[in-house]
């Protein structure tokens, strides 16, 4: 079996820099951590790294979301598997808040409060969301061995452009102490043509290698003037032509209705 050297905490800190992380900045992350290892202390050294490439004036953001819409969610126990081993860790690490909602993110950091502050069930990805929070602070966005289909940043665009179509969605929320399921149309679909980021982006979008996955970084507002403009153009932007994705389909038929 080949050997695989283990990059250590400091070479993770030099190649987010170099990459351009901003010191004392935001930093929203979505990460696949098997493509970034092995790293110096697993998943718990990656994110003392990005605690550090963004300092002690920085602040570091990861989405929380429930893994079972059936069940309530609780800050303080659900797990967040779904969106990876990183993002599961880092919420349970000391200092970390979590916002209460199934759609939840964590932060870390000089404005952890008030990106985690409460937000809607029913519009996960506007303004009034901690990636919407991030958009409108001046916050970047980071890629880590995933793409723009996992950018939560881009349904901020679909947003404000105010697309038609939405997908029926359910939580499970806690309603004067009892659990109550909670319907609501959700701006989602396949994702797969978020892709579409990195022509647009150009050199707003600046790529390079940390551990050893592939990394995206661009400022949240580029992401979302870059996608708006398309939307703007065309709301159906990121479906997939009609019968190719039962996901966007489904979607799709959400703006006729």
């Amino acid at each position: 079996m080949p050997f695989t050297s283990v990059t250590i905490k400091s070479e993770l800190v030099r190649q987010l820099d170099a990459l351009g992380v901003q010191p004392g900045g935001i930093l929203l992350v979505h990460a696949a951590f098997s493509r970034v290892a092995p790293v110096e202390g697993g998943p718990h050294g990656l994110v003392e790294a990005l605690l550090a490439a963004v300092g002690s004036r920085g602040t570091l953001v990861m989405p929380s979301m429930a893994d079972d819409d059936d069940v309530p969610f609780d800050p303080a126990r659900s797990a967040c598997r779904a969106v990876g081993m990183l993002a599961d860790t880092f919420w349970r690490m000391p200092g970390v808040l979590r916002s209460d909602s199934p759609h939840a993110f964590a932060a870390r950091g000089a404005l952890a409060a008030r990106i985690t502050r409460p937000h809607p069930v029913d519009v996960p990805h506007g303004l009034e969301s901690p990636p919407g929070r991030v958009y409108e602070l001046g916050g970047q966005v980071l890629l880590l061995g995933v793409g723009h289909d996992a950018d939560t940043t881009v349904h901020v665009a679909e947003n404000l452009a105010g697309v038609r179509y939405r997908r029926p969605k359910y939580a499970t929320v806690f309603e004067d102490g009892r659990p109550r399921r909670y319907e609501y149309g959700e701006t989602d679909h396949c994702c797969e043509r978020f892709g579409l980021l990195d022509e647009w982006l150009g050199p707003q979008q600046r790529c390079g290698i940390v551990g050893r996955a592939e990394a995206r970084l661009a400022r949240s507002r580029d992401v979302v003037a870059a996608a708006l403009a398309r939307l703007r153009q065309d709301e159906t932007v990121f479906l997939h032509s009609p019968g190719a994705c039962a996901e966007c389909d489904e979607a799709r038929a959400g703006c006729a209705t």
